[in-house]
C-alpha cells in the first residue's frame, strides 16, 4: 500500500465510485471539488497497484490556530479491515504534529456505530452533546434541523 498526498486529477476518479463504497448511499455530494483544489497537501490518498482504495479529506483550521479537522474519510469495500484507514488517520497525524497543531477533530453520525467504535479507538474522545441518542452523546442540529452529530477530539502529545 502507497500513500501518497491528494491530487486534483483523484475528484473524477473517486467521485463516480463513492456512492458504491457506502452501498448505494449518497454521499458524493459530502466532496465537493473543492476539497480536491484547496486541502491537497493535508489530504491523501492509499493506493494499491495504481488503485485508490482509500482517502481521508482534512485540513488545518484556518481559525483555530492549534487546531486540524478530518472532513470524510473512505477506504474501498474491498480493502477494509486492512488498516489502511487506520494508515490514513496516522499519516494525517504526524502532517498535524509537522504543522505545530495539538487538537484534531471530527464528526460522524450518530447511526455509525462502526466509525464511533473506530475513532474511539484512534484515541479520539467524544465530546460533550446536549442529548443522548443510543447512549451516545450527541450536538442536537448540528448539521441542520434534525441532523445531529458525534462530535470527536483527538489531543495529539
Amino acid at each position: 500500500m502507497e500513500i501518497r498526498s491528494l491530487q486534483s486529477l483523484d475528484y473524477d476518479i473517486l467521485i463516480p465510485q463513492i456512492n458504491d463504497w457506502w452501498g448505494g448511499r449518497d454521499m458524493a455530494g459530502m466532496l465537493p471539488e473543492l476539497f480536491f483544489q484547496h486541502f491537497k497537501n493535508t489530504s491523501l490518498i492509499a493506493e494499491e497497484d495504481d488503485e485508490i482504495t482509500g482517502f481521508l479529506i482534512g485540513f488545518l483550521s484556518q481559525d483555530q490556530s492549534d487546531e486540524a479537522y478530518i472532513h470524510f474519510v473512505g477506504v474501498h469495500p474491498d480493502y477494509r479491515k486492512k488498516d489502511i484507514g487506520k494508515t490514513l488517520y496516522e499519516k494525517f497525524f504526524a502532517k498535524v504534529k509537522m504543522a505545530d497543531r495539538k487538537i484534531i477533530r471530527s464528526i460522524t453520525s450518530p447511526v455509525n456505530k462502526t466509525s464511533i467504535a473506530f475513532h474511539q479507538k484512534m484515541g479520539f474522545v467524544i465530546e460533550r452533546g446536549d442529548k443522548t441518542v443510543d447512549g451516545v452523546a450527541v450536538k442536537a442540529n448540528y448539521d441542520g434541523f434534525g441532523i445531529d452529530r458525534v462530535l470527536f477530539k483527538k489531543e495529539l502529545k
